[in-house]
């Protein structure tokens, strides 16, 4: 396998792991909790990579990794979970399938990669291949949800290509940088989760076990690998990644929760996962020098989006049972 499908590979895993997040929500978390959960995600991730590193920001990537955190984390989950709760889980999810062609937009303005057919294209077919797998008739549509899946798309497409332009530090790895960001997010959502659904509900080792998933799994392991894939490709070829989010979703919620799987479903896989493979064909690859030196996963012990992190969105009224 040459190295440039390896880290392909590699950085595809961060949301196909996000495609696990709405069985897992569902199936071992208390429901109606849902900054609670997104706090629980992000903040003990932060801090265990910030023990692991022993690194904190210096002079101004204290307030880069802060923006970061907000984009990527802080921002990013509170409107995911306004736009899902408001939103049946199919329209949140195509909502959601928007991210790449901000992506484009942005890359375009603050990155100098220049729109292309091609990647508009891709990423136009990408949302329609998630449309069919996703979308349901009569679905209904609320200003409000689709405003915040809108304004979520955009925050994590935001925090892509200012990661990718701001690249990290000299001497820092991905690693340090993602617990930056990752604590960084988690303080902001802290303060809503208290003020907004009160104090944290009893757990149960069901509860704990999701929520340690989540943490390390789904969110510390994946977002290092996310952001390490960031730092690699092209920005419009990472985000071009997300639609693996929701067919992960689709297939879990068959295999495990028997949910239906039609042909046009199928089909729509078959859509969304082609634009995924196209958006990785184009030559413009771009490399920094320190990414260079971005660590191997060896050096992390196992422990989002979008992209697109929409998967957590589908039949998202199943959360409230």
């Amino acid at each position: 396998m040459s190295r440039k499908a390896s880290l392909v590979a590699l950085t595809a895993l961060a949301p196909i792991s996000w495609g696990s997040t709405y069985y897992v929500t569902t199936e071992f978390l208390p429901a109606d909790r849902p900054l609670f959960t997104g706090l629980m995600r992000a903040l003990p991730a932060g801090l265990a990579l910030l023990a692991l590193t022993r690194t904190l920001p210096r002079g101004a990537w204290w307030w880069k990794s802060a923006v970061l955190g907000a984009l990527n984390i802080g921002a990013f989950f509170p409107l995911l979970f306004l736009a899902a709760y408001r939103l049946p889980g199919g329209v949140a999810a195509v909502v959601g399938s928007v991210g790449p062609l901000f992506v484009v937009g942005l890359a375009a303005l603050f990155l100098g990669e220049k729109p292309t057919v091609k990647s508009l294209l891709t990423a136009v077919t990408a949302a329609l291949g998630v449309s069919l797998v996703v979308l349901k008739a009569g679905a209904a549509f609320d200003a409000i949800g689709v405003v915040a899946g809108l304004l979520s798309a955009l925050s994590m497409s935001a925090g892509i290509v200012f990661t990718k332009r701001w690249g990290r530090p000299e001497g820092v790895g991905a690693l340090a940088l993602t617990g930056w960001q990752l604590t960084a997010g988690g303080l902001v959502i802290l303060p809503l989760a208290f003020l907004l659904e009160g104090a944290p509900p009893a757990l149960t080792g069901t509860n704990l076990a999701g929520y340690a998933y989540l943490a390390f799994g789904n969110t510390a392991i994946s977002y290092f690998l996310w952001f390490r894939g960031i730092e690699r490709m092209s920005a419009s070829s990472a985000t071009l990644l997300g639609p693996l989010s929701p067919i992960t979703a689709a297939v879990i919620g068959w295999a495990a929760l028997g949910q239906a799987l039609g042909a046009v479903q199928v089909l729509g896989m078959l859509i969304a996962f082609g634009a995924t493979l196209a958006g990785q064909l184009s030559p413009r690859t771009a490399r920094t020098p320190a990414a260079e030196e971005a660590p191997s996963l060896a050096s992390f012990s196992t422990a989002e989006k979008n992209g697109q992190e929409v998967s957590m969105d589908l039949e998202v009224s199943e959360v409230r049972r």
